[in-house]
């Protein structure tokens, strides 16, 4: 739902009930991940879409019937149909679980909060019902405040500490993912299948050495929802003005500047200075900490240079295969702009778990299951 949180806002706002459609699960190749949602209006006003074209008309059609009947929220599949390939269905093979309820403003004055901490920009995971007991069905609870508060109910006041301490951990990571918890008296006697939908900041990327290629990789991490930190310890280089598409330029050497960011699993750390005296104290620290990508450039020879000093200096085999070097994927890449490529498609595999093949190449369905976040187009990042 946090794809159309705006539009969702200003109705609540408004106090104008509503039928949310949302993906709740996908199988085989589906346009569109968990989460997101399409919302029909009374008037017939519609936001946001869950198939890129598909089963709109069907899915507006059923909003429209739970938004006159008031009846209560809804499951429904969507799939292929072999028999007519213009019947209601998604012509390219895959299968959507929606789920479709009723959103009266006025008896979820939580979701109103909710929707106004997303449409602020602040960090916030919702956890709704997706499968579970009827009268549960479609309910949410909100995590904010960097984890710290929750708001709605599933129930019990045990089942939303527990559910509260799953949402946490997502919301930490930045992920949208299905949770199942439940069937434990002592914590949440039922079983409750959850979407836990997510908005944190922007992941990072951190770029080291203030060079052409720098400038490139900014632009395209920028492009692909990061907030991208060019770091160099030489003033004449680090400039505002050879790297306008970066978020900041930073002046330091760069195990420093490292020692004292903020980091999390989804952040990609890109080395592009290969020169080992920044090199080697950078690359001892970044390895050791929990990041999701480490890449540092340079030829065949000097990567196995710099492997052969990390090691010297204590850095262990585990550590070391962590490391992206050289940096990129083979794409016969040879200007700043195609390395940037390089380097941003390998990121995206490597967070995607994606193979970095052809798409002709790869059998089973294009579209992959990796969670995607509202904020930004890279899923969340894990540690290697």
């Amino acid at each position: 739902m946090l794809n159309i949180a705006d539009a969702l806002h200003r109705w609540c706002r408004e106090g104008r009930p509503f039928a949310l459609a949302t993906v709740v699960q996908v199988s085989g190749s589906a346009p569109l991940p968990p989460g997101t949602s399409l919302a029909v209006r009374a008037d017939g006003e519609v936001a946001g879409s869950i198939s890129g074209g598909c089963v709109e008309g069907a899915v507006y059609e059923l909003c429209q019937q739970v938004l006159e009947s008031g009846e209560p929220p809804t499951r429904a599949s969507f799939g292929y149909s072999d028999d007519d390939a213009f019947a209601v269905g998604l012509t390219c093979g895959g299968e959507l679980e929606v789920l479709v309820q009723r959103i009266d403003p006025a008896d979820q004055p939580h979701l109103t909060t909710a929707l106004e901490q997303v449409s602020a920009g602040e960090p916030i995971s919702v956890a709704q019902v997706v499968d579970g007991p009827q009268r549960l069905l479609g309910r949410t609870l909100s995590v904010f405040g960097g984890g710290s508060a929750y708001d709605g109910t599933l129930g019990s006041q045990r089942t939303d500490r527990t559910v509260a301490t799953q949402v946490r951990a997502l919301l930490r990571a930045g992920r949208t993912a299905r949770v199942a918890v439940g069937g434990d008296a002592d914590t949440c006697p039922e079983k409750l299948t959850l979407l836990v939908h997510t908005q944190a900041p922007p992941p990072r990327m951190l770029i080291f050495g203030a060079i052409d290629f720098a400038a490139a990789l900014s632009q395209a991490g920028r492009f692909l929802g990061y907030r991208v930190t060019v770091c160099d310890a030489r003033p004449v280089f680090a400039t505002a003005e050879r790297f306008p598409h970066a978020h900041e330029v930073v002046v330091d050497w760069p195990h420093r500047y490292l020692e004292r960011t903020e980091v999390d699993a989804r952040t990609a750390i890109c080395v592009l200075t290969h020169d080992a005296k920044f090199d080697i104290p950078l690359l001892r620290k970044a390895l050791k900490v929990p990041v999701g990508y480490i890449g540092a450039m340079g030829s065949r020879r000097t990567c196995e240079d710099r492997l052969e000093r990390l090691r010297k200096t204590g850095v262990s085999e585990e550590h070391l295969a962590r490391l992206h070097s050289p940096i990129g994927l083979d794409l016969g890449a040879h200007t700043p702009e195609e390395t940037a490529i390089s380097i941003t498609a390998e990121i995206i595999a490597h967070t995607n778990n994606g193979t970095g093949l052809p798409l002709s190449r790869v059998p089973g369905p294009i579209h992959g299951s990796a969670p995607v976040s509202r904020t930004s187009s890279p899923a969340a990042l894990v540690p290697a």
